[in-house]
């Protein structure tokens, strides 16, 4: 497990040395940036057998410049800090991809490679972000982090479907959690829910509300 994790660290940063290569190209036919686009959201879990806690984050965009903080991701009581490239495209299937690199720091301090992305056809959307944590205090405790969501837009503004995620910012008996996931945008204002594990006898819940501004 332990080389299938760092084969798969050195992938993410391959993938992310060629987005960097790229980016003079994209960067000749691409338009003048705009205004900053900022979001701020945080997720509330809601766990049986541990304490609750908030993860927040904040990304700011513009053009092609992606920045990101989170806190309470990797782990609890740890902070990250985000630097990454957007890039966009399609028409009948659109998709959207922003390699990113970023310095964890806290209960666990190390550095890594991930992405951020998503396609969408119709009404039809994947979402999924990742990241490879490599523990700068001990290699052997580098973790692969993984979001995922699949979802069907019901409505402009309500979509459902699922999502999985793999974290170690808390401890279950699953080592990938899966369940269903309901998001509403009202405005600048998102709302979304997640339930996962739902056929345990003690499944998990998270809510968050973001506003983009």
């Amino acid at each position: 497990m332990r080389q299938f994790h760092s084969a798969l660290g050195y992938l993410l940063l391959g993938c992310f040395g060629i987005a960097l290569t790229a980016v003079p190209a994209f960067a000749q036919s691409s338009p003048a940036p705009k205004d900053w686009e900022l979001f701020a959201s945080a997720y509330t879990y809601i766990l049986p057998d541990a304490a609750n806690y908030v993860q927040p984050t904040f990304t700011a965009d513009r053009g092609r410049l992606h920045l990101e903080a989170r806190y309470n991701y990797e782990a609890q009581k740890t902070g990250s800090a985000w630097f990454g490239l957007n890039f966009s495209g399609g028409e009948s299937v659109e998709w959207e991809l922003t390699p990113i690199v970023g310095a964890v720091f806290g209960e666990v301090d190390g550095i890594a490679p991930g992405y951020k992305g998503s396609i969408s056809w119709r009404r039809i959307s994947l979402y999924s972000e990742s990241e490879y944590v490599i523990d700068t205090a001990d290699t052997s405790e580098s973790f692969f982090y993984n979001w995922s969501e699949l979802t069907y837009s019901i409505t402009e503004s309500l979509r459902a479907g699922l999502v999985i995620q793999r974290t170690r910012a808390y401890q279950t008996d699953r080592d990938v959690q899966r369940g269903l996931i309901v998001g509403y945008d009202y405005r600048r204002a998102a709302f979304t829910f997640c339930l996962f594990n739902p056929d345990d006898d003690k499944p998990s819940a998270a809510f968050s509300m973001g506003l983009r501004f």
